[in-house]
């Protein structure tokens, strides 16, 4: 039976076990720390038989996460699967500190004017016309390109610049040229639009996909929901996973990987390895050696990061908002929210931590460059007690500014109802400020070229990180979970299973445009530029595309 060594308990590191522990293979994975799942896991906050959890962030899973929710759909939990402890959400509230709250439905639409509503891509609201329609024409630019055109092009230019940031108004730079920093970190300076085009259509198509639900989340913390009944299960197949087992390399013959080297002396030996840790940790395994014989790996240590770091405050009161995101649209650190209360319908709060607590608002930072309202500082520069003090000034500021019929009254958060606060643990203070232990990759103009497939050049070591080439194009549980079966897939080839392959999906988009896009592969080829590379020609496209529709 071929034998295969894990280094890393996160999403991908997990998923490669799952599927190749189900197909009868030795799996042990080699997890650093006392808890599985990476940066999705969550943690209790203190010692004792049930304390509170806190976690890096909150989890969210948008429609087009497909591979993370088959994975689920295969985790027996009770008498049904983890997948059942996804819950749907209703509403995303957007507050401003000058606008009036905005709430935009996530549930798909049913009726003509949700539609239509619907349709308006999301952020658009109350835009100059100039903008919206400008907005639309790139959209349209992205939805007929061809995959080569995207890769080959779009890849190499930054959002910002494609959708013409710079010369739109200041209201479109703020609700749509940051709008996926507050959701997903990706920087609109220096995201690609190859990326960060493909991901704002994937999230309002999901929208509109009524056979799928928009987005969910868990219905309780993280480990509790989904990470130990997983670990559970794989324990079951016989995957033997080892806690608290830090590795400090990859032993290498100059053609195979030998053997991992622990950190506590030990040696682990395997037919296969899956070097599954993340972005900021892989550089650390490719030794000079390792390099030469695989220069793919060599480029890992170009791939950039950023910061989407979470902290949840525990409340006196179950502060709902809606049930569904926060997103605060004129926060300087890019946050958004989720009162989780409401959600986390198989957590018994009462029971757990202070009594006082009543509810918990788990909030995300992505901005950490950008001074704050209070201190006057970016978040890397402040102490934790400073971001945290400043996150809750500007909730304040948003959650209280208006009286608005949509969302309640004005004053939403006190000071009164702050019982405690637990900031992620990767945060950790220096001299001058704080480093963050789990950074997150962005994907940054022209960084494709340098992120690796998952089988690499070296005969017996795969890749399954959120770094690594896959559909999904994302730092993500769904990118992570694809690159664990991209990983299983290149070992099952190696081993000559007979069995089926872990399935990979591709990002799904109207077929209405594949007309378009079979077009521009033809000119791609030919060296030609896009239809839609001018203001008239693009008007041009989206009339002949109105006539076909």
């Amino acid at each position: 039976m071929t034998a295969i060594a894990v280094v890393g308990g996160g999403i991908g590191g997990l998923t490669t076990a799952h599927e190749l522990a189900e197909r009868g293979f030795d799996v042990t994975v080699l997890e650093a720390n006392d808890r599985f799942g990476g940066k999705a896991r969550s943690m209790p906050i203190a010692d004792g038989p049930a304390p509170l959890h806190g976690e890096h962030g909150f989890r969210f899973f948008p429609a087009f996460y497909r591979h993370v929710v088959d994975t689920m759909e295969r985790i027996p939990d009770g008498t049904g699967t983890v997948a059942d402890n996804l819950v749907e959400t209703e509403a995303t509230l957007i507050a401003g500190v000058d606008d009036v709250d905005r709430i935009a439905s996530t549930t798909a639409p049913d009726s003509l004017r949700e539609w239509l509503e619907a349709l308006r891509p999301a952020f658009v609201e109350d835009l100059p016309a100039a903008d919206v329609r400008f907005l639309l024409e790139r959209l349209l630019y992205l939805l007929t390109a061809c995959d080569d055109r995207r890769e080959g092009e779009l890849d190499d230019v930054s959002w910002w610049t494609f959708i013409d940031a710079e010369n739109r108004s200041q209201e479109f730079r703020d609700r749509l040229a940051y709008a996926t920093q507050s959701l997903v970190a990706l920087r609109p300076e220096v995201g690609s639009a190859r990326t960060i085009g493909t991901i704002y259509l994937q999230l309002l198509f999901g929208q509109l996909d009524a056979s799928r639900p928009t987005e969910r989340i868990l219905n309780a913390p993280t480990n509790n929901a989904w990470i130990d009944p997983w670990v559970r299960y794989l324990e079951t197949l016989g995957v033997d996973v080892q806690r608290n087992a830090p590795a400090r390399g990859l032993e290498f013959d100059g053609r195979r990987i030998t053997g991992v080297a622990l950190a506590d002396g030990r040696t682990i030996a395997a037919d296969e390895y899956v070097l599954a840790v993340p972005v900021d940790v892989a550089p650390n395994f490719v030794t000079p050696e390792l390099r030469r014989a695989a220069p793919e790996l060599g480029r890992i240590e170009r791939l950039e990061t950023a910061w989407m770091n979470g902290i949840q405050f525990y409340l006196s009161e179950d502060v709902e908002l809606t049930r569904g995101h926060q997103v605060y649209a004129d926060a300087p650190w890019a946050l958004t929210s989720i009162s989780q209360r409401q959600f986390w319908t198989d957590y018994d709060l009462e029971s757990r931590g202070p009594d006082a607590v009543e509810g918990v608002l788990s909030v995300i930072a992505s901005d950490w460059e950008t001074p704050g309202i209070v201190h006057e500082k970016p978040a890397r520069a402040c102490t934790r007690e400073e971001i945290a003090e400043e996150i809750w000034a500007q909730l304040k500021a948003h959650l209280n500014a208006s009286d608005d019929h949509l969302t309640g009254p004005g004053t939403r958060l006190t000071d009164e109802m702050l019982v405690d606060w637990f900031l992620d643990p990767a945060i950790v203070e220096t001299d001058d400020g704080v480093a963050n232990r789990s950074p997150l990759l962005i994907n940054t103009v022209g960084s494709l070229r340098n992120r690796p497939a998952a089988d690499t050049a070296v005969r017996n070591l795969t890749l399954a990180g959120d770094y690594v080439r896959t559909n999904a194009d994302l730092a993500s549980m769904e990118s992570a979970n694809e690159a664990g079966r991209r990983a299983a897939s290149a070992i099952l080839d190696r081993a000559r299973y007979r069995g089926s392959r872990p399935q990979c999906w591709e990002l799904q988009e109207p077929a209405v445009f594949e007309p378009f896009k079979r077009q521009d592969q033809f000119r791609y080829r030919l060296g030609l530029p896009h239809p839609a590379a001018t203001t008239q020609s693009i008007r041009t496209a989206t009339r002949r595309l109105s006539k076909r529709l």
